[in-house]
């Protein structure tokens, strides 16, 4: 039980109608999940309003309503709190009903379009390295010191967010690093969290679905870095357009990486092949299990996070060289032939260029590359497009597909990525994704790289409201195993 008039201590309310003076035995925003003397949230939705189950809720057992807007049924027994917006509200109340975990440990976000996943993970496999507990929020997983947990968002709902982290605290964990989506950030997930720093990683077209503008999409991700204490650290992409306008409010401690221009952070890369890189940062040199511009950008990112949470230099860069790949992140399969598979999350344009432009710097002049990937159903359209001319632009074979295609007609998703294409470009539409993985893998010529981008980590795929079994990895190593069984069968 927790005191209602200690919790709203940092919520600005505009009314309220009854006594605060009262216990709360839970907190939610689904009337479902109700009990007795609980406090319910009516959130606005996209799909439905929160507003609408007051009255459930309170038949379930509420005695404290959070909401925009007062019901006309007023229940004498019921507190009802009016507040201007419902999610910052509740992520106030959350961080007070978890004993404010943020403040206990060092949490650092990370945000932007690419690389938020890798960059965390990174960070949190480092800081372990280094003797830390240390608890993780991802994409691909929410990690409490060794324990794990299948991740659901990016970011999850704030209470439990908040109840991650006092886990993490509980579990005697020193840090937290977590991805920031654009979507946390807009519905007021983070709100209430003390954070020691934030990183900011690069920003492309995506989400504008949801935020409709690219300009909107771009002040969300600044207000994470305008929120950000005087005592905290900012780190910024120098090399991207719009690094700079992220940190232009910010009252924390501003900080540049760069591995084209002068920052206080810097890189560049000596070496690539497929097993790895020769990076040099900041006058050292260090080999590192992974590939690409975009993880000379990550790796430099975490290592400026780690020298500004105060971890020696030298140490981390020695322990940079053993850190391992994030699943689903440039991961590289062999097959039969000298085939090459490279299963990758990519799936915005600028993340699609950028790990095609990797394979094209390893791969011999002679090896041909087909590119698989696909766009998500119920998603930004207007990358469509985009994803279909970069995957034809730089393959000698582009094969279409579905993706998560959710409540839209894969054919239809297909034809709008296709639809800008020049007749006579070289491609495939495969609807089937299990079937375009193994026609690529059963017609590549010995060598051929074959590079499946869109899913990366996912082993599922949404199609309605299913999600079903599904995993690139999987699907690749079926067709490897057919091809080995038909080269057997002729032996």
């Amino acid at each position: 039980m927790k005191r209602l008039n200690e919790l709203l201590a940092d919520v600005e309310t505009t009314a309220i109608i009854g006594s605060a003076e009262r216990d709360v035995a839970g907190l939610d925003y689904d009337s479902r999940r109700i009990g007795r003397d609980y406090c319910f949230f009516a959130v606005p939705g996209t799909a439905s309003d929160g507003h609408d189950y007051i009255a459930r809720a309170v038949a379930a057992g509420a005695r404290t309503v959070v909401c925009q807007r007062l019901p006309e049924l007023i229940d004498e027994e019921v507190c009802y709190i009016a507040v201007g917006d419902t999610n910052r509200a509740m992520a106030c109340m959350a961080a007070a009903w978890y004993g404010h975990p943020s403040e206990e440990l060092k949490l650092v976000g990370v945000t932007g379009t690419n690389g938020k996943t890798t960059t965390a993970t990174l960070l949190s496999d480092l800081f372990r390295a280094l003797g830390y507990r240390t608890g993780l929020i991802s994409t691909v997983v929410y990690r409490v010191d060794g324990r794990e947990f299948p991740s659901t968002h990016t970011t999850p709902d704030t209470l439990r967010l908040n109840a991650l982290l006092r886990e993490m605290v509980d579990a005697g964990c020193d840090y937290c690093f977590m991805e920031v989506s654009s979507h946390a950030i807009d519905q007021e997930r983070i709100a209430g969290l003390r954070f020691a720093g934030g990183l900011f990683t690069n920003i492309t077209h995506d989400h504008l679905d949801y935020h409709k503008t690219f300009a909107e999409y771009l002040r969300v991700k600044k207000s994470f870095f305008d929120t950000l204490p005087r005592e905290a650290f900012a780190v910024v992409n120098a090399d991207d357009s719009h690094g700079r306008v992220m940190v232009q409010n910010t009252r924390a401690a501003v900080h540049t990486l760069s591995l084209r221009s002068d920052a206080d952070f810097r890189c560049r890369i000596i070496e690539m092949h497929f097993d790895g890189m020769l990076l040099r940062i900041d006058g050292s040199e260090l080999w590192v299990n992974q590939l690409g511009r975009f993880n000379a950008y990550n790796l430099l990112g975490v290592y400026a996070a780690a020298v500004l949470l105060g971890a020696d230099r030298n140490e981390v860069l020695r322990l940079m060289s053993t850190l391992r790949s994030v699943n689903g992140r440039f991961e590289a399969l062999q097959g039969p032939n000298g085939i090459t598979a490279i299963v990758d999350y990519a799936h915005t344009p600028d993340a699609l260029e950028n790990v095609i432009q990797t394979v094209r710097e390893i791969r011999r002049p002679e090896q041909p590359l087909t590119v698989i990937c696909g766009c998500g159903g119920d998603r930004d359209r207007t990358k469509r497009p985009e994803m279909a001319r970069i995957a034809v632009k730089y393959a000698t074979t582009a094969l279409f597909t579905s993706d998560n295609p959710r409540h839209e007609s894969p054919e239809a998703i297909l034809d709008e990525m296709t639809a800008g294409l020049d007749p006579g470009e070289r491609y495939l539409r495969i609807a089937d994704r299990a079937q375009a993985i193994r026609t690529a893998v059963l017609c590549a010529r010995p060598g051929e790289i074959i590079l499946v981008a869109g899913k990366g980590h996912e082993e599922y795929q949404i199609v309605g409201d299913e999600k079903r079994h599904f995993s690139d990895r999987e699907e690749l190593q079926k067709a490897f195993g057919s091809i080995r069984s038909e080269t057997t069968k002729f032996e």
